[in-house]
């Protein structure tokens, strides 16, 4: 069955009319399904690990293991779906990387497994993890052929996305009262394979065909288009990272304890969402471009407000503020990296987007958890803002666009 062929904008796009696309709803939902998985598998491998060894320092470090492998090499995972399609890349990695998630579960399933065992297992498992995200973003520019219902899209599945990281840990948290720990690794395995499964048999991938000349590398450092997204991510990756722990930080200043955390940190992922889908709603007519850089200047002046707030309810305020741009951004950066992509690394385009998110959160845990504590909480909301306020700056640097493919592999 072939492809359906890209849907025209109707006369008042919204998101309704983003599901009613040939196919859409079944392929966003199996899509949705499979990236739960990536909500369920941290909270569960880290609480398997501390079970497994006792120690918070292994349980951090096969953590770090597991993200580095997932995250660095999700471009080149990105690039076999490029070069081989959706459906023979994707359903392959989910099995492995299922199949591994297996594997760790009944490592971690009673205690005694070497340190170094849970490390191995952990890093083999993040280097199969399937691109589901960037697929299903290439996938909605295939079936929507207007920019602007693309870009209510991008918008409705970024806000769905962050959905899934606030329901992941709910379930495993539920799945904890009746198993152990590992019981929710093999919950994440089961939702990879059965989601993707379900994706890559919907008839909207069934007409995708490889373009011409796909498959080779993407160089970043000569996708000059793409590096204002990829800054961009970056450094909100970073803020945002730094946010969670400053939040945590400020609550113990005040004689807080940690319940009121995820409140105020909800606080963020609901002006996430409002932010998100109101700029999915709007019929920009400035560019995309433009539109990234003021959405992370405005991130800017909220994370420095934050540093000034003299108590928890204004805290939650100003986090808030920020959360409203967060969605915006990274929903404009993954349209921009469509938008400069080539048909043939168009989900590589999306995944170094992702890995720079990705990367920017795990450099800036690891950078305010060195510099809290000798710099003072709010200080280090300003610093934070300014790094996001920077990024925006960056992003408007005159660049020139042009694509590089390295040489194929014999």
């Amino acid at each position: 069955m072939p492809a359906p062929a890209p849907t025209p904008t109707p006369a008042c796009p919204s998101y309704a009319a983003v599901l009613q696309v040939p196919y859409a709803r079944r392929t966003f939902t199996a899509a949705l399904a499979g990236r739960l998985s990536y909500g369920t598998v941290s909270p569960a491998v880290l609480l398997a690990v501390v079970r497994c060894t006792g120690s918070y320092a292994a349980a951090g470090t096969v953590m770090a293991v597991f993200g580095a492998a997932a995250v660095l090499l999700m471009p080149l995972r990105a690039a076999l779906v490029d070069r081989h399609g959706p459906r023979r890349a994707l359903l392959p990695m989910a099995l492995l990387y299922g199949g591994l998630l297996c594997v760790l579960a009944a490592v971690t399933w009673r205690p005694g497994t070497p340190e170094v065992v849970l490390g191995a297992v952990a890093a083999l498992t993040g280097m199969c993890a399937p691109p589901l995200g960037p697929t299903m973003r290439s996938v909605w520019a295939e079936l929507v052929g207007d920019r602007g219902l693309l870009q209510r899209a991008y918008s409705l599945d970024g806000v769905a996305e962050e959905l899934l990281y606030v329901v992941g840990p709910l379930a495993v948290g539920a799945l904890l009262t009746v198993a152990p720990p590992a019981a929710g690794v093999l919950l994440s395995a089961a939702l990879i394979v059965a989601g993707t499964f379900a994706f890559v048999t919907s008839p909207a991938l069934a007409g995708v065909r490889v373009p011409a000349g796909a498959g080779p590398g993407l160089r970043l450092s000569r996708v000059r288009g793409l590096l204002a997204p990829v800054v961009v991510a970056a450094g909100m990756g970073l803020a945002l990272s730094a946010v969670y722990l400053l939040v945590m930080a400020s609550a113990e200043q005040w004689g807080y304890g940690d319940g009121v955390v995820p409140w105020v940190l909800a606080a963020l992922s609901a002006g996430s969402a409002v932010g998100g889908l109101l700029n999915g709603a709007v019929n920009w007519r400035v560019a995309a471009r433009v539109r990234l850089a003021l959405s992370a200047l405005g991130l800017g002046p909220a994370l420095v407000a934050a540093g000034f707030a003299p108590g928890l309810w204004s805290l939650t305020v100003a986090v808030g503020c920020a959360g409203f741009f967060v969605a915006p951004a990274l929903t404009t950066a993954y349209l921009l990296a469509d938008e400069v992509a080539a048909p043939e690394v168009r989900t590589q385009a999306g995944a170094w987007v992702n890995m720079a998110v990705n990367a920017g959160s795990s450099g800036g845990s690891v950078v305010t958890g060195l510099v809290l504590g000798r710099v003072p909480v709010g200080v280090c909301f300003v610093i934070a803002g300014v790094v996001a306020g920077g990024a925006g700056v960056v992003s408007c640097l005159p660049v020139r666009r042009g694509w590089s493919r390295s040489s194929p592999r014999p």
